[in-house]
């Protein structure tokens, strides 16, 4: 028989009428009505010349041609559902991928080692990160982006992770060399390690921090430019230079005392680390597992201090440093 007339629901009203032996529960199974399943059965019989069911008073029985039909269109149905099933499943699969933009010091201070743990509730999600300097997150075809920025106003979708908060630390040997007894004489004495903003001076940070600490008058035009602040601190860990960093992103080396912390003086900056994410990709399963959890993870300790979770349609235009 030509392929082009093949009788696709006729053979599956048949099908069905065969396997649950009825014409009543074959219409409940394929969703339709009794009668449309009878007719589309009356028509196959018609097309091929031959009765495949023996109608009796409350009694459906197939027939000879019938019983050699019914095996023949279940298999084929069954190899269709299969590969179906299959296409879904691998497409599923390759959907349950989510790739995400990080600030460098973010990711590999902070994000990296958390994320295991979201790996361990969701081993089905793989995850690609990229941590690269020089592009912004959003513009690498990003699924979800952490931003560490200013408020600005674009299309994204926002989710306030934490506002920095930042605080001066050095290594130990500074602290011995010179004896930090004020603060204005102990930034005067060591080099100042500055965070790159692309939007800023090289000296905004210290600028606000020398303010805010009461001494607006320090010299902060000198010492070392970094593009991350996990730059800065690597070179602070070498024992020379003073910097500035939010503590929670050195949680380690503080505990440990590779970094200290001489005078107890905290400045919100005015930056923040910022979940993005574009609207349209807010209906992927993977973005939005990864977003709920993200959510809970920071409004946690020790992070819950420093958060008002709000979601709206802007997000921060994201400066490169981190």
């Amino acid at each position: 028989m030509d392929r082009r007339w093949l009788p696709l629901n006729a053979l599956r009203a048949f099908e069905a009428a065969g396997r649950h032996k009825g014409f009543t529960a074959a219409a409940q199974s394929l969703l339709v009505s009794q009668s449309a399943v009878s007719r589309h059965v009356i028509g196959l019989e018609d097309l091929i010349g031959v009765a495949l069911f023996d109608r009796k008073p409350h009694q459906l029985a197939l027939t000879e041609p019938g019983r050699r039909l019914l095996p023949v269109v279940t298999k084929a149905f069954d190899r269709i559902d299969e590969a179906l099933e299959e296409i879904i499943r691998e497409r599923g699969t390759r959907r349950r991928s989510i790739r995400i933009a990080l600030p460098h010091t973010f990711a590999h201070q902070l994000a990296v080692p958390i994320l295991k743990d979201f790996r361990a509730e969701h081993p089905d999600i793989a995850i690609d990160i990229d941590s690269r300097l020089g592009a912004g997150p959003t513009e690498r075809g990003a699924d979800v982006s952490v931003i560490y920025s200013e408020p600005r106003v674009t299309d994204r979708v926002l989710d306030l992770l934490w506002m920095v908060r930042l605080t001066l630390v050095c290594h130990p040997s500074v602290v011995e060399r010179t004896p930090p007894t004020d603060i204005a004489s102990f930034i005067a004495a060591n080099d100042l390690l500055h965070v790159r903003l692309d939007d800023r001076s090289r000296t905004y940070l210290w600028e606000i921090y020398t303010r805010h600490a009461g001494c607006p008058e320090a010299k902060v035009d000198r010492g070392l430019v970094f593009d991350t602040a996990q730059m800065a601190v690597l070179y602070a860990l070498s024992g020379e230079g003073l910097a500035l960093v939010d503590p929670l992103l050195f949680q380690d080396e503080i505990a440990s005392g590779k970094l200290v912390r001489p005078f107890d003086i905290s400045m919100d900056d005015g930056y923040g680390y910022y979940l993005a994410i574009h609207p349209d990709d807010l209906g992927d399963t993977a973005v939005s597992v990864f977003r709920s959890w993200l959510i809970r993870r920071f409004s946690q300790p020790p992070f819950n201090d420093r958060i008002a979770l709000t979601s709206t349609a802007a997000v921060p235009a994201a400066p490169t440093a981190d």
